[in-house]
């Protein structure tokens, strides 16, 4: 396995990563940079969150930068508030110890405009948004992306799926000069993906794939508990009831069901709170910060309210209900087991939904157990 330094980065950001406990790449870490940084190429990474892929494009980009211009050079675009400003965030802890300023400045929905067009007025060298508000942010000509070398789509998969594909193909077209580069980032390669690998970018781009035959992550054990509409909300409390200490999300089909459920753990005696997608964005982020910081023990959430958190050391994910749409069980049980850690992945499921999991278990090529709680 090399080291940061034998794939070519700068002693500086070394230093920096050390500082953050980061000492050994991981495997899209290991395939990903030395191409990233060699080479001006566009670039396919197949990866799931939580493997390290924000270092794995991030540290490149801060290697291309040229700090002595004053111009935008990179656009990072991801599906949510709470994933751009996590890039953001560690995109600067990676330059603390860098002789130059490399200013990074993030852009998203949910914020005034104003605000970010003044910041944008200063001296900006990277910018992290999510699709929506840089298309507001071009079309009324406050961001200028004519100098912009590379675009990197983050969670383009995702991205897609919460409605995004027009905003990221005319962010594409707005930006597409002959030496830009695209590196696109994705757990999964529906059609809509290849048709923008096909359009925007070079038909010999390398492709790596990490842990290929793994979509869900190899470290959750899924379950199921058959239960009845009726006894299910009281089988969930004797299930966190026997978990103690231990934090986890639970994941709800409904707006509606979430918040149900939430108050009703809330009056159980439990330390929970929902998210989903009516609240305001300020509750949104206090909630956020509560679960973050351990205020709270569970969340209760839908699954397009949940994209983008990451939350280490959640002990198990419990889906309520499963899932309409299979990518979403991967998205949900993959809020566990992060940094190489176990988790568990716990289905309340009625009689009638066993062909769910036997779909399920085919189609993801996991193996689930029947529990009781």
């Amino acid at each position: 396995m090399a080291s940061f330094s034998e794939l070519g980065i700068k002693p500086s950001y070394i230093k920096s990563i050390k500082e953050l406990g980061i000492s050994k790449p991981t495997e899209i870490q290991e395939k990903a940079i030395p191409v990233l940084i060699k080479s001006k190429t566009d670039f396919i990474g197949l990866a799931q969150t939580g493997t390290g892929k924000t270092a794995a494009f991030g540290l490149p980009i801060l290697h291309h930068i040229d700090a002595k211009s004053d111009y935008i050079q990179t656009l990072i675009l991801s599906p949510t508030r709470e994933l751009v400003q996590q890039i953001k965030k560690q995109l600067f802890k990676f330059t603390k110890f860098n002789e130059d300023k490399i200013f990074v400045e993030a852009v998203f929905g949910g914020e005034k405009i104003d605000r970010q067009i003044n910041n944008l007025k200063r001296t900006t060298h990277i910018v992290v948004a999510t699709p929506g508000r840089l298309i507001d942010l071009i079309e009324r000509g406050d961001i200028d992306i004519r100098h912009v070398k590379t675009v990197v789509l983050d969670e383009a998969d995702e991205m897609l799926s919460m409605g995004f594909k027009q905003d990221l193909n005319r962010i594409l077209k707005f930006s597409s000069q002959s030496n830009r580069n695209t590196w696109l980032f994705s757990a999964t390669m529906p059609e809509e993906i290849k048709r923008i690998i096909k359009t925007y970018m070079d038909a010999n781009a390398p492709r790596i794939e990490v842990n290929k035959n793994a979509l869900v992550n190899a470290n959750i054990r899924h379950q199921f508990v058959k239960t009845t509409l009726k006894t299910k909300a009281d089988d969930i409390v004797t299930f966190l009831e026997k978990r103690g200490t231990q934090r986890g999300i639970i994941f709800c089909r409904t707006k509606a069901g979430a918040q149900n459920l939430a108050n009703f753990l809330i009056e159980e005696g439990f330390s929970a709170g929902a998210l989903e997608g009516d609240m305001q964005q300020k509750e949104r982020d206090k909630v956020m910060r509560a679960f973050k910081k351990e205020n709270l023990q569970y969340l209760v959430s839908t699954d397009v309210s949940a994209r983008g958190i990451d939350v280490s050391g959640l002990e198990f994910v419990i889906h309520h209900q499963l899932p309409e749409q299979l990518e979403y069980y991967t998205h949900r049980s993959g809020r566990t087991a992060r940094a190489g850690n176990t988790g568990t992945s716990l289905a309340f499921i009625l009689s009638n939904e066993l062909d769910k999991v036997h779909q399920i278990q085919k189609e993801l090529n996991i193996k689930f157990t029947e529990v009781s709680v």
